[in-house]
């Protein structure tokens, strides 16, 4: 009489484990309690987790393993106890349901929301948040000012050609409209060039973060709010500039233009 042999325990490993350890599919391992043991559970390797989108694991590179519960059970010895489990609802009366159930079945049970735990653990994140705001408005005003002393050296240089046509009876108003309108189309052109030179610096801080960390979660992300933004800002303080800029220029009698 032949004994039918059971089927081999199989597992899940991190991606990155089968990269590093040069780990296929179907490959046979050993799976033990402590490292380097001599004995422990033979299984095979029949799936790869891919790592998740989440920034909590970034500083993480500690590995992941999939296993049936028997078989961690047996691995950490640690009989019909969990530290934590999660559990699925229908809708947020059941979650606030299973809440209450949970939190009054046992003394030192204690239930959570997956979303107050994923707010908890992304505070840091949210820090780095409101520095990089606080950076960029520094930024932005600063631009504005170094923009607004740019335009003001530039129409100064053409004092002598705004004195010229003030001279020849062209009024005030066509004079701060042409300087406005160059102006704007300097704040345009700037404005692609700039959201170009973003978008590829994106590109290539997610390709270059992506591939050390290696996961999926962007770094680096290019919005329509934020092009936007970019848009907005760039015409508003362009054509601000040049407004300033040409009615000082304008308000400045022609004589005193050629310095006399």
């Amino acid at each position: 009489m032949l004994l039918q042999q059971p089927p081999q325990r199989t597992i899940a490993i991190d991606e990155r484990l089968a990269q590093d350890a040069g780990i296929a599919i179907g490959d046979k391992v050993v799976v033990s309690a402590a490292p380097g043991a001599i004995s422990g559970d033979t299984v095979v390797v029949s799936a790869f987790i891919k790592r998740g989108a989440d920034p909590a694991e970034i500083a993480r590179s500690d590995y992941r393993v999939r296993m049936h519960l028997d078989q961690l059970q047996t691995l950490v010895g640690y009989g019909d106890r969990v530290d934590r489990f999660a559990v699925a609802t229908r809708g947020p009366a059941e979650t606030e349901t299973a809440l209450a159930a949970i939190n009054a079945s046992a003394f030192g049970f204690e239930a959570h929301r997956s979303r107050d735990i994923a707010v908890e653990t992304s505070k840091t994140f949210q820090v780095v948040s409101r520095f990089h705001k606080a950076i960029g408005f520094i930024t932005i005003v600063a631009s504005a000012i170094f923009l607004l002393c740019i335009m003001l050296l530039k129409v100064e240089e053409r004092r002598r050609d705004v004195a010229a046509l003030r001279l020849m009876g062209i009024s005030r108003y066509t004079v701060v409209t042409a300087v406005v309108m160059e102006a704007t189309v300097l704040a345009v052109v700037g404005c692609v060039m700039g959201i170009a030179i973003g978008w590829l610096a994106s590109q290539f801080i997610n390709w270059y973060y992506q591939g050390v960390y290696r996961t999926p979660l962007f770094f680096s992300l290019i919005t329509t709010p934020i092009v936007t933004l970019a848009v907005v800002l760039s015409l508003v303080l362009g054509v601000g500039a040049g407004f300033l800029a040409s009615l000082r220029l304008a308000r400045t009698p022609p004589i005193s233009l050629f310095g006399r």
